[in-house]
């Protein structure tokens, strides 16, 4: 392979074609699945932005998703129920609206599915261009395409990229913020300092995490600043370095805040948009009510009278936005993790799943890089008062490379402070600044100091070939893909579930494999955003949960269960964490006993995909 700066057709043609690989791949995997679980709020959100300028629904997460993945669906003759009380009266009810727009009112849910899913792959592949445009500037045409490569054809990206979420979303976003901040940082100007107020406001838009973006232009600001000081002081130059650095960190202080100010008039539009037509009694009755037990109060109470006068009640919303993103962290996440049931968090899940779901391959290109970073540090260290001129050559040099790196570690760092352990696709927006250190680390490596070029190279692409393998072999169960150290793809369930295996996708395949066995009826404890009786049929589908007892009391032979479900009901709970008697499975695990083998569950007769286990119970005794 051919990795020189010289340009060809070569990085365009194998740019297109990864395009095109992953986005076929997610388009054919798209229209086997049925919802999962977020989508069935954001999908009836993002159409009351569209359709009726209303965010009455999902207001903890921002519009831009949401509303452009709906924009298809104005095309479509389809019945959003308005006259419903959970429009009228409800306060966020979001899932029940969800359930009534795709599934009960007279819509084809897999054709809103495959409507709404379309902006998420665009915006997926936009993002793989982003990858690549940012990484050319560090690396070159050829090998810009390695961390392109490896976004693109990420099982996790593939997973998440085509669904109503605001995952991929957050991703294009801090990708997209960061590098028109470090343009503006290089090289200033009028029109650099707006686009990168633009782009922010942009990432604040597409998941509330980017609000990290904020602290981190300041600290990144000042690092700047400071490489500055360090070099005028060794350049000769007669300027005190300390009265330059206060000097200059004002002028970029004052300069990140015009960029804040044009994010927040962005938001601002956008917002204001999108709650156009959501009735200012309306606003207020639902701000009060979600921000009830809000604390501190004053806060909850100055949200809601922002919320009562037009011209502030698009700013009350998104502040609502935040507030409940606050609420939800605190509160934690109840969620499966390494044989046990918490809702306290582990600051090592997101380390733990990321090893487990990240195709080895791609582990053992960071970990080289990482290596070979850790050699040169060593080295070469910058750090200390005797080299603070390298420090500063490095901050000049080498600023692009600091700003990602800072910006994987502080959020990795609030990832694993949080208790909200919400999956491997919270660590998505990392993803490209990940694959594009590794690569550099990668690209010094191989050309070093000239020697073993072949063999360094050889081995390269060994990883990038296995890597496509791994990605081919694990269609079209990419959400629930683990790699080998995660027991594959079928075993992933024994150590974390939720979004990183099982999210609801299987639905529509139960329907088939229903229709198949001709099952008359089925009790169906399902998790996600599709609609059992939908795809099964009304007669034969029967909603369950473990309160209701064993199905063969009501004559009922067949069971198939989410094993998200199944785990946190019959998984063993972490100390302090209490389950309630009505959420166990005890009739289920005396008639089978769990298996070991199976990660504590009871063995099914059949899995339908990989996240629904089916079992045959025969008649009552």
């Amino acid at each position: 392979m051919n990795f020189s700066r010289n340009h060809t057709l070569f990085a365009p043609i194998a740019l297109f074609a990864v395009l095109i690989l992953s986005g076929s791949l997610m388009w054919l995997t798209s229209g086997q699945e049925s919802a999962i679980m977020d989508e069935l709020a954001h999908i009836p959100a993002g159409y009351g932005y569209a359709r009726y300028l209303d965010y009455r629904l999902n207001p903890e997460h921002p519009p831009l998703l949401k509303a452009l993945s709906a924009l298809p669906l104005l095309s479509l003759p389809l019945h959003f129920p308005t006259e419903s009380s959970y429009w009228t009266n409800g306060v966020n009810s979001q899932w029940d609206m969800g359930t009534l727009f795709l599934y009960k009112s007279g819509n084809n849910a897999d054709q809103i599915l495959e409507y709404v899913r379309i902006f998420p792959i665009l915006l997926t592949l936009l993002t793989v261009v982003l990858v690549y445009v940012w990484a050319r500037e560090f690396l070159g045409d050829e090998w810009g395409l390695l961390p392109a490569f490896l976004f693109g054809l990420s099982p996790t990206v593939l997973a998440h990229g085509h669904y109503v979420t605001t995952d991929i979303a957050a991703a294009f976003g801090f990708l997209l913020a960061i590098i028109a901040f470090v343009r503006f940082l290089n090289s200033p100007s009028r029109s650099r300092l707006i686009a990168a107020g633009i782009a922010l406001g942009i990432a604040e838009l597409t998941k509330f995490s980017t609000a990290l973006l904020i602290p981190s232009f300041i600290f990144l600001s000042l690092c700047y600043v400071l490489g500055e000081a360090i070099r005028k002081r060794y350049s000769g130059n007669s300027e005190r370095p300390f009265r330059f650095f206060v000097s200059r960190a004002f002028s970029r202080i004052g300069q990140l805040i015009l960029i804040f100010l044009i994010a927040l008039a962005v938001i601002y539009v956008i917002y204001a948009v999108t709650t156009l037509h959501y009735p200012v009694e309306k606003q207020i009755h639902d701000t009060k009510t979600i921000l009830a037990s809000f604390s501190p109060a004053w806060a909850g109470n100055f949200i809601t009278q922002l919320a009562g006068h037009d011209l502030t009640k698009p700013i009350a919303q998104y502040l609502l936005g935040i507030a409940m993103v606050l609420q939800r962290s605190s509160g934690g996440n109840t969620a499966y993790f390494l044989g046990s049931v918490s809702n306290f968090g582990w600051w090592y899940y997101f380390p733990v799943v990321f090893l487990l779901k990240e195709p080895v391959s791609s582990l053992l290109l960071i970990g080289i890089a990482c290596i070979m970073g850790l050699v040169v540090l060593f080295r070469k260290s910058p750090f200390g008062l005797k080299r603070m001129r390298r420090l500063g050559e490095y901050l000049g040099i080498h600023f692009g490379e600091f700003v990602m790196l800072c910006t994987v570690l502080f959020y990795w760092l609030y990832s694993i402070h949080s208790s909200l352990n919400i999956g491997v696709r919270h660590l998505l927006p990392t993803l490209p600044f990940l694959y594009i250190l590794a690569t550099i680390g990668i690209q010094r490596w191989i050309r070093g100091n000239g020697k073993n070029y072949l063999w360094k190279t050889v081995l390269v692409t060994f990883l990038a070939c296995w890597y496509l393998g791994e990605t081919i072999m694990a269609y079209p169960y990419f959400l629930s893909y683990y790699n080998e150290i995660g027991g594959g793809t079928s075993n992933g369930y024994r150590y974390i579930t939720d979004s990183n295996y099982d999210w609801g996708q299987d639905l529509k395949r139960l329907g088939t494999f229903v229709k198949e066995h001709r099952i008359k009826k089925i009790a169906v404890d399902y998790f996600g955003g599709g609609d059992p009786k939908y795809y099964l049929g009304n007669d034969t589908a029967e909603y369950w949960r473990p309160a209701k007892g064993d199905p063969r009391i009501d004559g009922i032979e067949w069971f198939a269960a989410s094993v998200n479900t199944l785990e946190g009901a019959i998984a063993p709970t972490e100390s302090g964490f209490t389950r309630k008697e009505t959420d166990t499975y005890e009739w289920f695990t005396e008639f089978r006993p769990p298996n070991k083998e199976m990660g504590g569950l009871p063995e099914p007769d059949y899995r339908v995909g990989t996240s629904i286990f089916v079992y045959h119970l025969g008649n009552v005794q």
